[in-house]
């Protein structure tokens, strides 16, 4: 039986692999991904923009095996268990999270140098030091007015862990986490994904099982939207080694859910047109998690298929690897991904990944234990006392 060390290694590990993965060629559409590249199949692949100038690139750098914000943010959450050893909230995102991400330094692998977090984040996840220490927000109140994006879900994955064999308690305590920066499906898709991360942590679960865990606790366009491309995947399982033909389904499907499509770059000749993109709505869903849900699917939790079959289909190609990635290595365990490739993240981000999850598994197990002491002790009161 895979133990709970393990797997929290795969949930660690696969972060960072999916991360890495999918950073060169973030952006990109499917079409030019295939173009470009045909497929990617390795950590090392020469990032899209690799010899445009420095200015153009922001002084950043990708490829072979170098992580994104992704995987620097689920480290900075997993520093926050690692301090507080208890479950989370809001207050603690306007705390401890927003000095790891904003003022302590770290090693920021595409910026090449010691630095804050911060430093390289989107606008969106700035957005929690705006909120929380400019603004002085109520720390529940953080995540409104945010462009509706899959910043949370892309590191909530230590929530699962935390909750692991607990979905519903994964769900309610990524919410009450993440709501400090995020809002409507941004926020439900955060919910969703670490939900999903708790239910793979249960011995011979399947692929179904966390599927039908995500629909039950999904709300609105989220729930419709996994629903739809999971069953649309179950459908082209023969047809799998069609990428265009997979890929073309899922994107159709997701239309309905998110009306951007491959419409993703700002640039300036948008300013002043409006539209519906990033904005709160019940009716629409984060592309990420439902294509990750939907790889899963067509692939039967086959582990590296799945990983790059939604790293090559192109947009947000990263945050797609991450979500399958904590989902299966969470199922499978951490033997399952490739030395050279633990290798690889370990030398170019100079991490200890394994050693950073192992650190973390010894705090989840604690506050895991806590949790089934409160329990056992309220069983004995209802059946001593109550009934």
């Amino acid at each position: 039986m895979t133990s709970f060390r393990d797997r929290v290694r795969g949930v660690v590990l696969s972060t960072a692999l999916g991360d890495a993965l999918g950073a060169p060629v973030e952006k990109l559409t499917y079409a030019e991904i295939k173009s470009k590249y045909g497929r990617v199949e390795s950590l090392m692949t020469k990032w899209h923009k690799a010899d445009l100038p420095a200015d153009v690139r922001l002084g950043r750098m990708r490829g072979d095996g170098i992580v994104t914000d992704d995987t620097l943010m689920t480290i900075a959450l997993m520093k926050v268990y690692m301090t507080e050893g208890r479950h989370l909230d809001a207050y603690d995102m306007g705390n401890e999270f927003v000095k790891e991400i904003a003022f302590r330094k770290t090693y920021v692998p595409e910026l090449d140098q010691e630095t804050l977090i911060i430093d390289r984040l989107f606008y969106p996840e700035k957005y929690i030091f705006m909120r929380h220490v400019l603004a002085n927000c109520d720390p529940r109140e953080g995540g409104i007015g945010n462009m509706v994006n899959c910043g949370a879900a892309m590191y909530i994955a230590p929530i699962g862990i935390v909750n692991a064999c607990h979905p519903k308690a994964a769900y309610d305590e990524a919410i009450l986490f993440a709501m400090g920066h995020q809002s409507s499906y941004g926020l439900e898709a955060a919910g969703v994904l670490a939900a999903c991360v708790a239910k793979a942590f249960e011995p011979g679960v399947t692929v179904d099982d966390i599927v039908r865990t995500a629909i039950a606790l999904a709300k609105d366009g989220t729930k419709a939207a996994i629903a739809e491309l999971t069953e649309a995947a179950r459908g082209l399982r023969p047809f799998r080694d069609d990428m265009d033909r997979v890929v073309e389904t899922f994107q159709e499907i997701l239309l309905k859910y998110s009306p951007m499509g491959d419409d993703v770059s700002r640039h300036i000749d948008k300013l002043g047109v409006p539209s519906n993109h990033y904005t709160p709505s019940r009716l629409w869903s984060i592309e990420e998690l439902p294509l990750a849900l939907a790889f899963m699917v067509l692939n039967d939790g086959e582990y590296y298929r799945t990983i790059l079959d939604g790293v090559n289909s192109g947009r947000d190609t990263d945050s797609i690897g991450v979500m399958a990635g904590v989902i299966l290595g969470a199922m499978h365990g951490y033997e399952v991904i490739r030395t050279e490739d633990i290798e690889q993240l370990n030398k170019v981000n100079r991490l200890d990944l394994c050693g950073i999850a192992d650190r973390f598994s010894e705090i989840a197990a604690g506050i895991i234990e806590e949790d089934l002491r409160i329990y056992e002790s309220r069983k004995r009161v209802w059946m001593d006392e109550l009934l």
